[in-house]
């Protein structure tokens, strides 16, 4: 699952004057790989400018399309976005990592189920994927979505979704939240917020007739729908949230004492696609991530923001602190799994594997 594999672009479509989607040429030996689940993202590689450059962008086709796309937007400053929309054309070569994330719901044919979903600018890549994907595979089941933009014009997917609506007139509820546009409803004018949604739950949509909510967004998004969601009765293990990389923010680590009588250094032992790899490094100074990275290992990683979940791994043995966690739930963390670009040794030997997965 580490590994890249170069995929050949086979179409760029220009959304709006900053996103492009980008669909790969998958060749038979690969497409087991690359069998992806609705809410996924892909691991994109690139050399710019003698750095190796990694990002994650989530998959927007149904699980049915059989088409490997993803949605690329251009970030102020990003790196890798900036190069994406200048460079990627028909035919270039990219590296990709096969898909990873638990962003979905397992899908039923018989299920009957009302389906929430909030998203906001490029959030909508893999709601979209969810949307469609169950849309297909749940006949009896609807959605109803909520995405939030500046205006109009800054709309991805805009045409796809309006046919999706044409397709489902009676099981896809789509509404649009305009920041800076004028709306019809002035309800549906604003962010989408923490009191935004209070008054949607209050005026327009009963939570208690929903019976899953999917997130996608910035950081206060995420954590303002997902408080009102809960005030209003929905359970937390109902909200499943994926959270943008690039709206995070670099957190300092505060440094831990250490006793005088304890190592200062920690036994690391790796096990990734079956291979055991050991080194040694300094506590509190690195994390797992870095420091594996540092003695030559080809670890798995992505954002390095707790965000995407690309790095996680089971602690076999010892003990490690986890700075940040955005990715993983409260069940995984229990069961011992972590990031480990946010993971701190603790004890003086520490094991770690890539490949278990449950």
């Amino acid at each position: 699952m580490s590994k890249f594999h170069p995929l050949t672009v086979a179409q760029v479509k220009h959304e709006t004057r900053d996103a492009i989607a980008v669909t790969f040429d998958v060749p038979p030996n690969l497409k087991d790989a690359f069998q992806y689940q609705q809410g996924q993202h892909l691991t994109l590689r690139a050399m710019i400018d003698g750095e190796d450059v990694r990002r994650s962008y989530s998959i927007c086709s149904a699980v049915q399309d059989d088409r490997l796309r993803v949605a690329i937007k251009r970030v102020n400053g990003g790196l890798f976005s900036t190069w994406a929309n200048e460079c990627i054309r028909p035919g270039v070569t990219i590296d990709v990592m096969p898909p990873e994330g638990r962003f979905n719901l397992p899908l039923e044919p018989e299920s009957d189920r009302h389906y929430l979903a909030f998203a906001a600018g490029s959030g909508i890549t893999p709601i979209l994927s969810i949307i469609k994907t169950t849309l297909l595979a749940e006949p009896n089941s609807r959605f109803t979505l909520l995405y939030g933009n500046r205006a109009s014009s800054s709309v991805i997917f805009r045409d796809e979704l309006t046919d999706l609506k044409d397709q489902y007139l009676e099981r896809l509820n789509l509404v649009y939240i305009m920041s800076r546009e004028p709306q019809d409803i002035e309800l549906f004018h604003g962010r989408i917020t923490e009191d935004k949604c209070r008054q949607l739950f209050q005026h327009w949509l009963r939570v208690e007739n929903v019976d899953y909510a999917f997130i996608c967004g910035p950081e206060d998004m995420m954590h303002g729908v997902s408080a009102a969601l809960q005030e209003a009765g929905m359970p937390k293990e109902r909200i499943r949230i994926e959270l943008f990389a690039a709206s995070t923010g670099k957190s300092e680590r505060k440094p831990r004492p250490v006793t005088a009588e304890a190592r200062h250094q920690t036994d690391v032992t790796v096990v990734m696609d079956g291979v055991h790899a050991s080194f040694t490094m300094d506590k509190d100074k690195e994390s797992l991530l870095d420091a594996g990275l540092r003695a030559g290992i080809d670890m798995r990683y992505s954002c390095k923001g707790g965000v995407c979940s690309t790095c996680r791994c089971k602690v076999l043995e010892g003990q490690v602190e986890m700075d940040v966690n955005y990715a993983l739930e409260d069940y995984e963390v229990a069961r011992g799994f972590v990031l480990s670009c946010q993971s701190f040794p603790v004890t003086d030997r520490i094991v770690v594997d890539f490949d278990v997965h449950e």
